[in-house]
């Protein structure tokens, strides 16, 4: 694939199959850090903290990634998570941590897709989402599916990359919307895209400086790289150095100049009489 991705029935599983594959790759976790999301963990905390998590909430992580997130939310709040990511290898490696630090009985790892959860209705309290839901083909069903899984009283928290209206082609392309980039959106259509579903907004909080952050750590690591041929090491033969760089710079670019930006956004259920049933029931973390 090559220029700007389209999003029609037939390319979107092509798109996130290779989201999938490029996100479980060691170069991902060297240039972007264990948790994948501008911020890292001081943000997902925030992000618990805005939805008042705790002890006996259900919690949906949705694109879970290697598991960071989700882990850190039962060790902080004391919930039970449930995380679903489109790579099996993903799911593997979050599984496996969370056996490793004695949270399999409160933490659990599925493959799944965002737009087609496999879950019954009202079976999570919460759900959260980080720097993902701009990269999903249909972001109106993933929504949908959103509002679908959640109980009476449930609430939604997502951080998010956000764009002006218009963007160059070159964070349009492939690599950009892997980057989370291509297929970002103004916050006020996040906003719409929830309150279309029967969601209230509570919260809209900029983060622009921890993106800036994460570009800068991302274009400093390219650079070494480069120095040094570190991609043996890493062991990351599919990754266009060149192309990185210049998304990493026309991006850190955009940010200056306040055409890309980061936001953490929450809200609150309300009554979504009508939503069809759909997908078959799933056991949560006992």
């Amino acid at each position: 694939m090559s220029g700007h991705p389209r999003t029609d029935a037939a390319e979107a599983p092509i798109l996130k199959h290779c989201c999938a594959r490029a996100y479980e790759s060691e170069a991902a976790r060297w240039l972007l850090g264990e948790t994948f999301h501008p911020g890292g963990l001081a943000l997902t905390d925030r992000l618990g903290m805005t939805l008042s998590l705790g002890a006996g909430d259900r919690v949906l992580d949705v694109a879970s990634g290697r598991g960071a997130s989700a882990l850190f939310l039962a060790e902080r709040f004391g919930c039970g998570v449930v995380g679903i990511d489109y790579s099996a290898a993903n799911v593997a490696a979050a599984n496996a941590d969370a056996a490793a630090r004695g949270l399999s009985g409160r933490v659990c790892f599925q493959q799944g897709d965002a737009e087609s959860l496999a879950f019954a209705a009202g079976v999570f309290d919460a759900l959260v989402c980080e720097c993902a839901f701009c990269t999903f083909p249909d972001k109106a069903r993933a929504a949908r599916e959103f509002a679908r899984v959640l109980d009476a009283d449930g609430r939604i928290g997502i951080t998010d990359l956000t764009r002006a209206p218009e963007l160059g082609a070159q964070l349009r392309s492939l690599l950009a919307w892997i980057a989370c980039i291509a297929d970002a959106k103004p916050a006020r259509e996040y906003v719409a895209c929830l309150e279309e579903v029967g969601f209230s907004l509570t919260l809209v909080e900029p983060h622009a400086e921890a993106l800036r952050e994460l570009v800068q750590q991302v274009r400093s690591r390219l650079l070494a790289a480069e120095i040094v041929q570190g991609l043996g090491k890493i062991n990351a033969p599919e990754l266009d150095l060149g192309a990185a760089r210049t998304l990493a710079r026309t991006a850190a670019q955009a940010i200056e100049r306040g055409e890309l930006g980061y936001v953490l956004i929450t809200a609150a259920k309300k009554s979504l009489r009508g939503l069809a049933p759909h997908g078959a029931s799933a056991q949560c973390c006992r």
